[in-house]
């Protein structure tokens, strides 16, 4: 756990006790912070007591004593409309604050100079902080990674100095709720891997989004280094801006070369500058990295090795060596000639676009709690899906929307649909008919998150009959 030692002796509101919530007050509390903390959930307030947090309802409380409001992320700050708790602290004139912004409040104090990595986008950061870590880890580095990928950033080991070996990296995904709570984040290397139209209930208008991701590449120093994939006109203007600022700015694109910066060449990286164009990476043959949408991701996390000084020849090896993201393209097991890949992290179209683009021969298992919009984006895709089994609350209109385009059956649970997928894929002529869970919905109808739903479908994998690993 890190210390927050920049509120010593000071009042600090924390509200929302999930996981990240309890970590917080208890570094705060580590740090000689005076913390009280409350929730709208009953039961996380037993919950927190029980675990020694001091707890009074913030309702009521005397703001005129508080320094600060540590909020959790998933608690509304603007749309559609702010919580109760934002306007007792707004009326205050109390900050308002996250996780991150402790550390990055922390790190300022304690080492400044700490290698500290933020990521985000869109699409891709789990994968693309993942990857990331793995090149820090496969290079003997201390990698500390956390963040929106899983693990509260404060439940990490404190940033140290760059003198002390091996090098303590900061690897830290930053969701756009995070980032609107973070005003002074300053990561050392800064990633924004792509923006599309996403969570705008929570930010009003994607111009405001994309104002709230921009903050983070914004924020990094001079001696740092931003990374921007510029294949979105979002992303396209905020690499402008920053290159006008006069920062380190480094280029991605997957769609066309680039006089400088990084670009594909199918599955290869390419660095372009002034001496010219030359391959840094290939992907060939890497499962855990099928797809453009990877190269993109891939690009980003090399761009980022590179900055912390690692050579080539260990990013390839750690490219190589990833064993990829657990619930995205994860490649679950192979029964025969059936690969079955677990893409339950598709929890939109964009993101199921992408999974669908790999693969030629798809089963589809598709469905959940569906999102506006529907599947008719993905309507190019329809070719390369041999049948689709639909689950869940979007069954039905996935199924008006596949029409007579695609085979299609309505199977309502994922055990029945993997079901019916492995035995028409079973039979099927193609080489290499791939299983594919990619919901483009929501998990929320039948499952708690999309992990637990991921873990669901890897069991039912694992319980086939015959079932060996994807790799054998």
């Amino acid at each position: 756990m890190i210390p927050i030692t920049t509120f010593a002796g000071k009042r600090i509101a924390v509200f929302g006790l999930g996981g990240s919530g309890l970590i917080s007050a208890s570094a705060l509390l580590a740090g000689a912070a005076d913390v009280v903390a409350f929730d709208d959930n009953v039961q996380s307030v037993a919950e927190a007591n029980a675990a020694g947090i001091p707890i009074a309802d913030l309702r009521t409380a005397d703001w005129s004593r508080i320094a600060a409001l540590l909020l959790a992320p998933g608690v509304p700050l603007t749309h559609p409309a702010p919580h109760w708790v934002v306007q007792c602290a707004r009326d205050a004139g109390v900050e308002i604050i996250g996780d991150i912004e402790l550390f990055c409040r922390e790190r300022a104090h304690r080492a400044p100079d700490a290698p500290f990595v933020g990521i985000t986008g869109t699409n891709g950061k789990s994968t693309t902080t993942a990857l990331i870590g793995h090149l820090v880890a496969s290079a003997g580095m201390d990698a500390q990674i956390g963040g929106n990928i899983g693990t509260a950033i404060l439940s990490l080991e404190p940033p140290g100095p760059s003198l002390v070996k091996p090098l303590r990296v900061h690897v830290i995904e930053c969701s756009s709720y995070q980032i609107d709570l973070a005003p002074s984040l300053d990561p050392s290397v800064g990633i924004l891997i792509n923006l599309s139209e996403d969570h705008l209930d929570r930010h009003g208008t994607m111009a405001h989004y994309a104002a709230v991701k921009e903050r983070l590449v914004a924020g990094v120093p001079r001696a740092g280094t931003a990374i921007v994939g510029i294949d979105d006109a979002w992303c396209s203007a905020i690499a402008e801006r920053l290159a006008s600022s006069g920062k380190r700015l480094v280029r991605v694109s997957v769609q066309r070369e680039l006089p400088d910066g990084m670009y594909a060449a199918g599955p290869k990286i390419v660095c372009a500058d002034t001496a010219g164009a030359r391959v840094i990476a290939d992907l060939s043959g890497i499962g855990s990295l099928r797809g453009i949408h990877n190269v993109q991701n891939a690009a980003c996390a090399v761009a980022t090795a590179l900055a912390l000084g690692l050579d080539l020849t260990t990013i390839q090896a750690g490219l190589r060596s990833f064993p990829g993201l657990a619930h995205r393209m994860e490649q679950v097991g192979r029964l025969g000639k059936v690969l079955l890949v677990n893409d339950s992290k598709a929890t939109n179209v964009d993101s199921a676009a992408q999974a669908l683009a790999c693969f030629s021969d798809i089963f589809w298992i598709a469905g959940g709690k569906p999102k506006t919009g529907g599947i008719e984006s993905l309507r190019n895709f329809f070719p390369r899906i041999r049948k689709a089994y639909l689950v869940g609350e979007a069954a039905k209109e996935f199924a008006a929307t596949l029409g007579e385009a695609v085979p299609h059956e309505i199977d309502g649970t994922l055990d029945k649909a993997l079901a019916a997928a492995m035995r028409d894929a079973a039979a099927s002529a193609a080489p290499e008919p791939v299983v594919l869970l990619s919901p483009a919905c929501a998990s929320f109808d039948q499952y708690r998150n999309f992990e637990v739903r991921g873990d669901a479908f890897r069991e039912l994998v694992r319980a086939l009959p015959g079932i060996a690993s994807a790799n054998s």
